[in-house]
């Protein structure tokens, strides 16, 4: 088989199985580890597929979000360990978006030593746990509400990001890949982050490897458009290298967990960076 073939039968295969490793795709296409590992590269270059250890499976379309609930009882420790390597980009007297989410939540401990700030978000419950800071000017956007996810969105949201300059946005995601960019599942999210994006001087994207080769209906940017993003230690290598390949500096986060497994504190991070 020439390599389109091949390749068209490895998405066969998964569209049947979900999920195959390295080793049953080798024996299905009667090739070797390496050419297995160049298809699936390939496929995932083109948003198809993502690597998962051991083996791949299918890029999955996200069609809502979870509850604010649920997202704040999972990967505690990664969004730490994310919050911290964004934290280190924030300067005193910066004006600085943070967008909706349990993630850039984690930010706002970190931001209660850090003198002068102005700060811009969309995110009720982020607003509330800032409302105390000594020293912070503190803009809550307003517009349409998603109870769900506690934030504004939409349209008069949007429009009251764009007001702003802002030197540093950090913005969230549901859902990101390489071929994709930024997606949502929420029409009603793209015109925030767009002007969020627009409005500042630097576009961080911090997102969770867990949330990698997924995608939503609606386009948010190209992973190009963003400064830096910054993601966790699950991200494969094969994904990470890609990125970078993009000419998008991508920062890994190591969370540090005791022997249990958990993340015995709050305040160190362990992290590899690529320029």
């Amino acid at each position: 088989m020439i390599p389109a073939q091949r390749r068209d039968l490895l998405l066969r295969e998964l569209r049947g199985m979900s999920v195959l490793s390295v080793k049953e795709l080798c024996e299905i296409l009667d090739v070797s580890h390496m050419t297995v590992r160049r298809d699936i590269m390939t496929l995932e270059e083109e948003g198809k597929v993502r690597s998962v250890p051991g083996g791949v499976e299918l890029a999955s379309q996200v069609r809502s979000e979870p509850s604010y609930q649920h997202k704040s009882r999972v990967d505690m420790a990664e969004k730490r360990a994310m919050a911290h390597a964004a934290a280190a980009l924030v300067g005193e007297g910066q004006t600085v978006y943070l967008d909706a989410g349990t993630t850039l939540g984690q930010l706002v401990p970190l931001l209660w030593t850090v003198t002068g700030l102005t700060v811009i978000t969309n995110d009720i419950t982020t607003a509330a746990s800032l409302t105390d800071h000594p020293d912070v000017t503190l803009y809550l956007v307003g517009g349409q509400i998603d109870l769900d996810n506690r934030s504004a969105v939409g349209d008069i949201a949007a429009a009251t990001v764009a007001e702003f300059n802002i030197d540093v946005a950090f913005v969230s995601t549901s859902s990101w890949d390489l071929h994709r960019g930024s997606t949502t599942p929420s029409r009603a999210k793209v015109a925030v982050k767009r002007a969020a994006m627009t409005a500042a001087s630097t576009s961080v994207l911090v997102a969770g490897a867990d949330k990698y080769g997924a995608f939503g209906t609606f386009k948010v940017a190209p992973l190009t458009g963003f400064t830096s993003v910054i993601t966790d230690d699950r991200l494969p290598d094969s994904s990470a290298r890609a990125v970078r390949e993009l000419g998008v500096p991508l920062e890994m986060v190591t969370p540090l967990r005791d022997a249990d497994g958990d993340d015995g504190t709050d305040t160190e991070t362990g992290s590899t960076a690529s320029a």
